[in-house]
């Protein structure tokens, strides 16, 4: 929005911030086409109106940059500090005119784009309604301070990000090799391991609980004493019901309601709508997954929720939350072809969901993955906690510092509150 917090007067602001246009501060510019097909190999970000979502071989924009959207999505700022081009949904920082890039995406963050927009029949921010908003600037000494700030908060949320991406990334390469690859049956078939010796991941003590050789199912070859069921044997399956549209809110009422695809995140949804006669319910653990356009996108419940039509819940039988979750990932592909086949928009019945084919390891086995994959969903769990909090740290100083509310003290390491 625009920074309505900034005081009417300047009188308690020193020399060095002053009021203007925001066309005083910086150019903007509408980004280029880059059509589909003209597109070549290459690690140059493309940005688009919701932020980089491909790459190519060549740059149009040196950086840092900033990028916003023209078309499409409004309102979010972006800051890319690689070489990139913005595609012509976008409009691009194209002169800092001298002030501090990454306080810039700051600045742009608080205002209000939906005010700049185009009455036309396709409705787009214009970039001269933009130049001509009023803002508070001070001067780069403190924009900087400024940045460190915020930016220090966004780099330990884009930390945690990373971390977590990586965690994930090692518990499903463990649930890929144990129950896909079956690659502990294969190493003691092939007399590749040997008591008192390892598989990479896999202590050596562990063989115990895999057989020695595999026989023939209606899937191919699975493990000696595994067995093929369905997804409704193995797992309690739970799909989500609608209640009237008149029972939601955004005020805090009632339950968080999922109504599909539209809140989740890296692992967990957002509380953005809640309902006050939720019918269908998933407990905190639960794996969630769209069933309706698209099909297969998944989630965790971080706590009990409400599920609409476009979503199911599921827990494995044994309890077992994490082998649930990344059971679900590993079977996006299958998700993936009632995509393509369902309706115009893509949907997964419950006789359809309950009817996919699963191979069965033993319960012991799965006990112990779950016994390893755990923590690292406990770690991704406290770190997405420690994101959430980092970033209502910042959303609430964001438009203090911006407007001058709250100094901070350029040449002392500290924040002045006014």
């Amino acid at each position: 929005m625009r920074p309505s917090s900034a005081p009417s007067t300047l009188s308690y602001l020193d020399r060095d911030w002053r009021a203007t246009e925001l066309g005083n501060v910086i150019t903007l510019q509408r980004g280029f086409d880059l059509p589909a097909d003209e597109r070549k190999p290459g690690s140059v970000p493309i940005v688009s109106s919701s932020g980089i979502f491909g790459r190519h071989s060549e740059a149009r924009v040196k950086a840092p940059g900033v990028v916003t959207g023209r078309y499409g999505t409004i309102g979010q700022v972006f800051f890319v500090e690689k070489d990139f081009w913005p595609l012509n949904t976008t409009l691009f920082v194209k002169d800092f005119k001298g002030n501090d890039p990454l306080f810039v995406s700051y600045l742009l963050r608080t205002i209000d784009f939906a005010s700049c927009s185009d009455k036309s029949s396709v409705p787009g921010v214009n970039r001269n309604h933009l130049h001509g908003l009023k803002v508070l600037v001070p001067g780069v000494a403190e924009q900087k301070a400024i940045a460190k700030i915020l930016g220090a908060l966004d780099d330990k949320i884009e930390l945690n990000r990373r971390m977590n991406e990586t965690l994930e990334a090692m518990a499903r390469a463990i649930f890929k090799s144990w129950f896909v690859d079956f690659d502990p049956v294969r190493a003691k078939m092939e007399g590749r391991w040997k008591r008192g010796q390892s598989l990479p991941g896999l202590p050596a003590h562990l063989f115990d609980l895999f057989p020695d050789s595999f026989q023939d199912s209606p899937l191919g070859k699975i493990p000696k004493g595994w067995r093929v069921g369905t997804v409704g044997e193995e797992f309690t399956l739970t799909m989500g019901q609608s209640p009237p549209g008149s029972t939601y809110n955004e005020l805090g009422e009632g339950t968080p309601f999922f109504q599909g695809r539209a809140d989740f995140g890296f692992r967990f949804p957002t509380e953005r709508v809640y309902c006050t006669a939720a019918t269908r319910f998933a407990s905190a653990g639960d794996t969630l997954v769209s069933v309706r356009a698209p099909v297969g996108d998944i989630n965790m419940a971080a706590v009990k929720c409400a599920i609409g039509r476009g979503v199911a819940a599921l827990r494995h039988k044994t309890g077992s939350r994490s082998f649930t979750y990344y059971a679900m990932k590993n079977l996006q592909d299958e998700f993936g072809s009632f995509e393509a086949e369902g309706t115009v928009f893509g949907s997964i019945s419950k006789e359809g969901f309950a009817g996919i084919p699963w191979v069965a390891p033993p319960v012991s086995l799965i006990e112990r993955f779950e016994s390893i994959a755990f923590p690292f969903d406990q770690a991704i769990e406290n770190a997405e906690d420690e994101s959430k909090t980092l970033a209502a740290i910042r959303d609430a100083l964001l438009p203090k510092l911006i407007s001058g509310e709250i100094r901070v003290g350029v040449n002392e390491d500290r924040v002045i509150g006014q």
